[in-house]
């Protein structure tokens, strides 16, 4: 943990899981972190690292923001007490958060889809992002500037090595 400068400590954000499918399959449009109500159990098993979040997406239903489909396994030392694996997740914005989201998941093409899922502190909260679907030319064309970018870092690498 960091000091900034009053001497508080600022809580250490320690990633569980990222939905790295995400950026492949989504243009990012806008991020919004959200707390999550959990059990006990599923804190206990996201303390072990355990979670995917490549099939979950978030919805607005009757004013709430919920998470749907994100998988966080059972814990395995839990008894009759232990979740559902893919169980809904409520999650917890400020209220023009929820109206903004809302307002720009009902135009077409757009999604609401969780990012990453961390622990700030004690807490866990989520980034979820509002997306639009990639076509999949855009996909290629990304992989392809990937692959460019990559070999033009090697070439400089090389000329540099080589005394050039």
């Amino acid at each position: 943990m960091s000091k900034d400068s009053a001497g508080k400590k600022e809580p250490a954000r320690k990633s569980i899981a990222r939905n790295r499918k995400a950026l492949h399959e989504y243009h990012i449009e806008e991020t919004f972190e959200a707390g999550l109500v959990l059990t006990g159990t599923e804190v206990k098993s996201l303390r072990e690292g355990r979670a995917n979040l490549t099939d979950g997406f978030g919805l607005i239903f009757q004013g709430e923001a919920w998470l749907e489909h994100a998988y966080i396994p059972e814990y395995t030392q839990g008894t009759w007490t232990n979740h559902s694996a893919r169980r809904r997740r409520k999650m917890l914005l400020h209220k023009t958060e929820i109206l903004r989201i809302s307002q720009k998941v009902r135009e077409a093409g757009h999604t609401l889809i969780p990012l990453e899922l961390y622990f700030d502190g004690s807490r866990v909260k989520v980034e979820i992002a509002i997306a639009r679907g990639k076509k999949d030319w855009d996909k290629r064309q990304a992989l392809r500037e990937k692959q460019d970018k990559r070999e033009a870092e090697r070439a400089m690498k090389d000329k540099v090595r080589r005394g050039e």
